[in-house]
């Protein structure tokens, strides 16, 4: 006399599935539910269900292996996606920091010209612009009523200031 148990044993599936398979394989060769609700196997309901069973895995293994065939060829694609990814980060990185060097230079390339042009003598040419009133260190209008303390200051962007 087989039991549920033992079929789901022998198919090595669970107990639940077998119920599945039961109400999946045709009313003649479904096993018959005695009094108390339990179902009594006869020869042909196990064949049946052990022949559904072996015809429904084996397309579904298949299946289950290509899918994990292809979702290993995706991961190794993302790999090799990720690691390019890296190299161009790390080459950006690269110019970036070659960007700062540069226009840190400049900077100080600038604040040198700045510096020996204004320890010249004023030239023509400058004086235009000694009598130009738009400079905005100095206060304008009635509305300032505080001290005027302010020193030019000197820095990485003490030229931008002047």
């Amino acid at each position: 006399m087989e039991t549920i148990s033992s079929i789901a044993k022998r198919l090595n599936v669970t107990n639940g599935r077998i119920y599945q398979i039961i109400k999946e394989i045709p009313a003649d060769k479904q096993p018959k539910k005695d009094v108390k609700g339990k179902y009594n196997f006869t020869k042909e309901s196990v064949e049946a269900i052990e022949s559904y069973y072996n015809n429904s895995s084996s397309p579904k293994t298949d299946n289950e292996s290509d899918l994990v065939k292809q979702l290993r060829a995706d991961l190794e694609d993302a790999k090799a996606e990720i690691k390019a990814k890296n190299n161009q980060i790390d080459k950006f990185q690269q110019l970036l920091s070659q960007q700062q060097q540069l226009n840190l230079s400049t900077n100080r390339q600038n604040e040198k010209l700045l510096d020996t042009t204004t320890n010249n003598t004023p030239s023509q040419d400058d004086s235009p612009l000694q009598n130009d009133h738009t400079d905005v260190l100095e206060p304008t209008g009635d509305h300032y009523k505080g001290v005027d303390n302010k020193t030019p200051k000197k820095g990485l962007f003490g030229w931008l200031r002047r």
